[in-house]
């Protein structure tokens, strides 16, 4: 059997096979409510045969999104905005779902990429930004608000009640998101982060703000919900946050009940020398299962079947996400598994796409026709 194609699981969440659909940010979103364009692209990719499917990076709070047009879930209007994109998922499709819970920190409002990206200043409709010390994430740009007690109350109060939110629309598993350069990360590394109180300074304070809102999440996710993490397992800047540091994190979100560890890099700094080929976050992703024993998920520039087999074969990861890939060929997983002898789930209505030389693609699909 396919390494790719075999069942596997995070927390108690059984799951079809190894391939995971990666948070896309499709800044499409009215004044956090998912719109038709969620539907359409998180309806679709729900059809690929992939074993789970992650939201978008989703705001816990109004001020924790990265553009004017991302998703949240904040609210009861936002709540019920993607209870209608779940609920329809859940009608055609037997994917896991997964949310992406973040807050964007410094990096708050920005344009969408197709805008330039930069920063949107208040006159023009945006916000000021919170962060861990008020540093700037670009030299030219204002400075954040520095979290104080209340506002590390609030953040941390957030993304529990966006986690109950979930929870209670249904999704499979939660994935805190504390990579990219974002709140929870600008916190863990050291360029971003220059408190001087029990949140700054030495690794176990830059760790504290994060582990505080994991444990807190923690306790109101049930058995039912797969709850992980994605990290940055590097800065790409020296004097950053590094593999050695990840891994004391992913150390004590193991001790703290983290059910499975999703590994990228880089984001806090527009500093960052990332030496971008096939494959160049595997390593990380690898040093980091053997070191502490999550299920883990490897992400970046894996396009081919073949490869992803290979990283899963040679137990460098235990699933493989995809985003660009998949945007590019949303019925990679159909394509991967008749590459490498898989079955995938396919709705009945594409039943009769099976090509005659690949019977056995969807499983047994038998039907007649007049």
């Amino acid at each position: 059997m396919s390494h790719l194609f075999s069942p596997t699981s995070v927390g108690n969440v059984e799951l079809a096979n190894r391939i995971v659909i990666a948070p896309m940010c499709e800044y499409s979103a009215d004044e956090g409510r998912a719109t038709d364009w969620h539907m359409i692209h998180l309806g679709h990719l729900a059809l690929s045969g992939a074993a789970l499917l992650f939201t978008e990076a989703t705001a816990v709070e109004a001020d924790g999104r990265i553009s004017p047009g991302d998703l949240g879930l904040w609210s009861d209007e936002t709540e019920a905005a993607l209870g209608r994109v779940v609920q329809a998922v859940r009608r055609y499709s037997p994917i896991k779902l997964g949310i992406q819970l973040g807050h964007a920190g410094r990096k708050a409002s920005s344009h969408a990429p197709w805008e330039g990206g930069q920063l949107v200043p208040p006159e023009q409709g945006g916000w000021q930004g919170w962060a861990p010390s008020a540093l700037p994430h670009n030299a030219s740009e204002p400075a954040p608000r520095a979290l104080d007690a209340a506002g590390l109350a609030r953040v941390r109060d957030a993304f529990v009640d966006s986690a109950r939110r979930a929870i209670r629309l249904g999704f499979d598993a939660i994935e805190l998101h504390a990579a990219h350069g974002y709140l929870l990360h600008q916190f863990l590394s050291p360029l971003a982060n220059q408190r001087d109180d029990e949140y700054g300074g030495s690794l176990e304070n830059r760790m504290r703000f994060p582990l505080e809102v994991f444990r807190a999440v923690r306790e109101v996710t049930p058995s039912s919900v797969a709850l992980g993490v994605r990290v940055s397992a590097t800065d790409w800047v020296e004097g950053g946050w590094d593999p050695a540091q990840t891994e004391a994190f992913a150390l004590r979100l193991k001790e703290l009940g983290c059910e499975f560890i999703d590994v990228s890099s880089g984001g806090v700094s527009p500093l960052q020398k990332i030496p971008v080929g096939p494959n160049y976050q595997v390593p990380f992703a690898d040093a980091l299962k053997r070191a502490v024993g999550l299920p883990t998920i490897t992400v970046g520039l894996i396009t081919e079947a073949q490869q992803a087999e290979d990283i899963l074969a040679q137990g460098q990861a235990d699933m493989v996400a995809l985003a660009r890939g998949m945007l590019y060929d949303p019925r990679w997983p159909w394509h991967a598994a008749a590459q490498l002898g898989g079955q995938v789930a396919a709705p009945r209505q594409y039943w009769r796409s099976q090509p005659r030389e690949l019977k056995e693609l969807f499983g047994e699909t038998r039907f007649g026709q007049r």
